[in-house]
């Protein structure tokens, strides 16, 4: 049985939190301040059909807080009236400047609006690994910067099964390559089934690590592989994907599967606006609690950064300053 750790790194501007693996990342969730509650994955909201598309089988939905609208996927005889309301869930949360993916629960009456915030990160964190103990803290801050370092990884390095990973998101789905460097002596067969084995599981956790979704082409070493065993190990893979389809192998060595869409994209958070701010924050936070001597620690940055950073730096207590003293993309913190 995996070793599982929890961690919630719960912050002014952004909360966090991880779960961990025999060491490993495996999941990320961030959730930020600005966040609209009316699109966070799992909330009930009521919602007005402001367009169908049929183009797109489904229908744009107003829900009260201003564009992007959230999209409705429609059946061929499910077609609402331009006009009414609903009642719905947040099924994928906004990415690529889209809004939420919603699911239809049934009719509403009154003005757009938020019924039922979804779970915040705690309780995310509590249905992912129940009974588990949260670390908070220095520890959840070194959790939070490992789990985006591998977020946002190319892929992953397994020198004792050979495992060279590569995986990459285009626009039309995620490609992942995985290859295999043999060492001396080493069975090749045995080994080939080891690392498609190990890379399917490290493609599923860094798929949900990234909070990647859509179609997925993934290249298994060597050819003429059993297709039983090879859609047994990616079952197995993906167990925790909830509604994973995975699809029949090809005769090239090629396995491909669908991936439903959940969270907004770790990467897209990254880039967020703000997002540098938040993280120079994070740094401050680590140093104030790993150098206790010290009386004053200041974030140096630029004006910008420090208009959006001030009112949470004095969230932080007395030791904590800032002075906007710095070029742009700049942060640095210093004793006094």
């Amino acid at each position: 049985m995996a070793d599982v750790e929890v961690f919630l790194d719960a912050a002014p501007g952004e909360t966090r939190g991880m779960v961990f693996r025999d060491g490993r990342a495996w999941t990320l969730i961030i959730h930020r301040e600005d966040d609209r509650p009316e699109h966070r994955l799992g909330a009930r909201v009521v919602g007005r059909v402001a367009r169908l598309a049929p183009g797109l089988h489904g229908a744009f939905i107003d829900l009260g807080c201003g564009e992007p609208f959230g999209f409705l996927p429609l059946g061929k005889a499910d077609r609402p009236a331009e006009g009414a309301k609903l009642e719905l869930l947040v099924t994928a949360e906004p990415r690529e400047r889209k809004g939420p993916v919603l699911r239809r629960l049934g009719e509403a009456g009154g003005e757009p609006r938020l019924l039922a915030a979804g779970p915040d990160v705690a309780a995310i964190l509590n249905m992912l690994a129940p009974g588990v103990p949260v670390s908070t803290g220095a520890e959840a801050i070194h959790a939070a910067l490992e789990a985006e370092e591998e977020a946002l990884s190319g892929g992953a390095i397994e020198p004792g099964v050979g495992l060279d990973l590569a995986v990459q998101r285009t626009r039309a789905l995620i490609a992942v390559d995985i290859d295999y460097a043999p060492a001396a002596g080493r069975d090749s067969r045995k080994g080939r089934e080891a690392v498609n084995r190990e890379g399917l599981r490290q493609t599923a956790r860094l798929l949900a690590l990234k909070g990647w979704g859509g179609l997925v082409a993934i290249d298994l070493v060597g050819v003429g592989l059993n297709p039983e065993t090879t859609l047994s190990m990616a079952r197995q893979a993906f167990a925790d994907h909830a509604g994973a389809a995975i699809g029949p192998l090809s005769r090239f060595g090629l396995l491909q599967l669908s991936l439903p869409w959940g969270r907004t994209p770790a990467d897209e958070r990254f880039a967020a606006p703000g997002a540098l701010e938040i993280g120079a924050l994070r740094r401050l936070r680590l140093a104030l609690l790993t150098d206790r001597a010290a009386p004053r620690l200041t974030l140096h940055c630029s004006s910008t950064s420090a208009a959006i950073l001030s009112h949470w730096v004095a969230q932080l207590g007395p030791r904590a300053h800032i002075r906007p003293d710095a070029a742009p993309g700049v942060f640095e913190i210093k004793e006094g």
